[in-house]
C-alpha cells in the first residue's frame, strides 16, 4: 500500500523528522488559501499521485489529450502563480516514467513552503529480503535524475545494511553522512534525523521510504523535501484504522480492490493471457513459462490455498474485465485446495460468465482425477493440459501467438 507525499510528511513530522510547512489541497481555492497561510513568498505546488518522477512529468487534458503543462511540481513566486499552477494540475492527467502512458488523474495537491537549498541528496530505506536487513541507500546526486545516476554511476550510491535486531547504530549513521560529504552542523543534523526516520520505517511496517530530494539548507539543516512511503500489506492487521484513513482508493486499480475484498491477490499486467493460479510462487512460475513459449501474461492472480467456487467465479470475472485478454490459463496444484472443487468452480464461472475466449486448465494434486473427470464430463470448450509446460504451450497456440 502506498500513500501520498503529504501523508508521508505527516508521519515524518510526528516522528520529529525535519520537514517544511505545507498544506494539503483538493481545490484551487484551497491552494490560494494555503499560500496565504504559509506566509512565504516562494512555495512549491506539488501534484500528489502514487508515482515518482512528478517533476519531469507532463500534464494532459483527460478529454482532448492536449498538453496542459510540463512538470507536475512547480515553484511559485506569487499567489497568482499558485492559482495558475493549481488550475493546470488539478483534474488533469500526469504522465511520468513510472505511471506509463495512461498516466494518473491528479486529485490532490500539496502546497509547501520554499527553502534556501544548498545541496540535494537522495535517501531511501528498503527491505533487503535476501540479506534479511533494512537497506539504506544515499547519494550526493539527489533530485529528478536519480535513475540516471543509478544506471550510469552506481558507485555514487552509498549503502548501509541494518540488522533489525540491533537497529540503526550511531557509527552507521555517521559513516553514511560522512560518505555524503557532510560535516559539522549538517552531519549533526543528519545524525539526528536518521534514527527518527528508521523508527518511522520500522513502526509503520514500511517496505520503502524514499526522500528525493533530501536537502541541506544554507544554514546546514537537513530537511526531507519529499516523502515516498510504501507499507507492507501483510502487516495491515496491525494498522487497520490508520491505514484505512490514509488509503486513497482512486489511486488503485478498481479490479485490484475487488480482488482484495474477495481474498484474491491480483495485479494487472500488459499481456493478453489471463492467469488463474493458487500460490504466489506457482503464479510467478506460470507467468515465466507463458513467456518461455512466446506469450505475455495479462495478470498475476493468486486465488490462495482455500478458494471456493464463488472466489473462482470472481477471479474469472476480474480477468475478463481486461479487454486485452484473449485466453486464460488455469494452473492449480491441489494441496489444501481440492482439484474437484476447482473444477466445479471453473465450470460454474464459464457457465455464468459466458466465456468466449480459449480456456486451458491444468490440475494436479489432491483429487486430481475427480477434477479432470468433472471437466471432461462437461460440454464446455475447456482444453485440459497434462503439465504446466503443456498448458502454457496450448494457450499460446490457441490465441495464435508464440515463437
Amino acid at each position: 500500500m502506498n500513500i501520498h507525499e503529504y501523508q508521508g510528511k505527516n508521519l515524518f513530522r510526528d516522528a520529529g523528522v525535519a520537514v517544511l510547512d505545507g498544506k494539503h489541497c483538493t481545490t484551487v481555492e484551497q491552494a490560494l488559501d494555503a499560500y496565504d497561510a504559509l506566509g512565504t513568498k516562494v512555495v512549491a505546488v506539488k501534484s500528489q499521485i502514487h508515482a515518482g518522477g512528478r517533476g519531469k512529468g507532463n500534464l494532459y487534458c483527460p478529454d482532448s489529450g492536449d498538453l496542459i503543462m510540463e512538470g507536475g511540481v512547480k515553484i511559485a513566486f506569487s499567489k497568482e502563480e499558485v492559482g495558475k499552477y493549481a488550475e493546470n494540475i488539478l483534474g488533469h492527467v500526469l504522465v511520468t516514467k513510472q505511471t506509463g502512458e495512461e498516466g494518473k488523474m491528479v486529485r490532490n495537491l500539496y502546497v509547501e513552503s520554499g527553502c534556501d537549498i544548498a545541496h540535494e541528496y537522495y535517501l531511501a530505506m528498503l527491505v533487503d529480503r535476501e540479506a534479511k536487513s533494512v537497506l539504506i541507500m544515499a547519494s550526493t546526486e539527489g533530485g529528478m535524475d536519480i535513475e540516471e545516476v543509478a544506471e550510469h554511476n552506481p558507485d555514487a550510491i552509498h549503502k548501509v545494511w541494518v540488522d533489525p535486531h540491533a537497529g540503526l547504530l550511531p557509527f552507521q549513521t555517521r559513516n553514511l553522512g560522512t560518505s555524503l560529504g557532510l560535516k559539522g552542523m549538517s552531519l549533526k543534523s543528519f545524525s539526528k534525523m536518521m534514527p527518527k526516520l528508521y523508527d518511522v520505517f520500522m513502526k509503520n511496517d514500511c517496505t520503502m521510504v524514499e526522500i528525493n530530494p533530501l536537502v541541506k539548507t544554507a544554514d546546514d539543516e537537513i530537511i526531507a523535501l519529499d516523502a515516498k512511503v510504501g507499507f507492507d500489506s501483510n502487516a495491515e492487521f496491525r494498522h487497520n484504522q490508520s491505514w484505512d484513513e490514509m488509503r486513497d482508493m482512486s489511486e488503485e486499480e478498481e479490479t485490484e480492490i475487488r480482488a482484495s475484498e474477495a481474498g484474491l491477490s491480483y495485479v494487472k499486467l500488459d499481456g493478453n493471457i489471463g492467469c488463474l493460479v493458487n500460490g504466489a510462487g506457482l503464479a510467478m512460475a506460470t507467468m515465466d513459462v507463458i513467456k518461455l513459449y512466446g506469450g505475455e501474461p495479462a495478470n498475476f492472480l493468486d486465488v490462495g490455498g482455500g478458494a471456493n467456487e464463488e472466489q473462482v467465479t470472481t477471479a474469472f470475472s476480474i480477468i475478463l474485465e481486461d479487454q486485452n485478454v484473449k485466453g486464460i490459463l488455469v494452473n492449480i496444484f491441489g494441496g489444501i485446495m481440492r482439484c474437484d472443487i476447482i473444477a466445479r468452480g471453473v465450470i460454474a464461472a464459464v457457465e455464468n460468465l459466458g466465456l468466449e475466449v480459449p480456456l486451458v486448465v491444468r490440475l494436479a494434486g489432491t483429487n486430481v482425477e475427480d477434477g479432470k473427470a468433472i471437466l471432461a464430463q462437461s460440454s464446455l470448450n475447456i482444453h485440459p493440459a497434462e503439465d504446466l509446460a503443456n498448458g502454457a504451450q496450448k494457450i499460446v497456440e490457441l490465441i495464435g501467438g508464440g515463437n
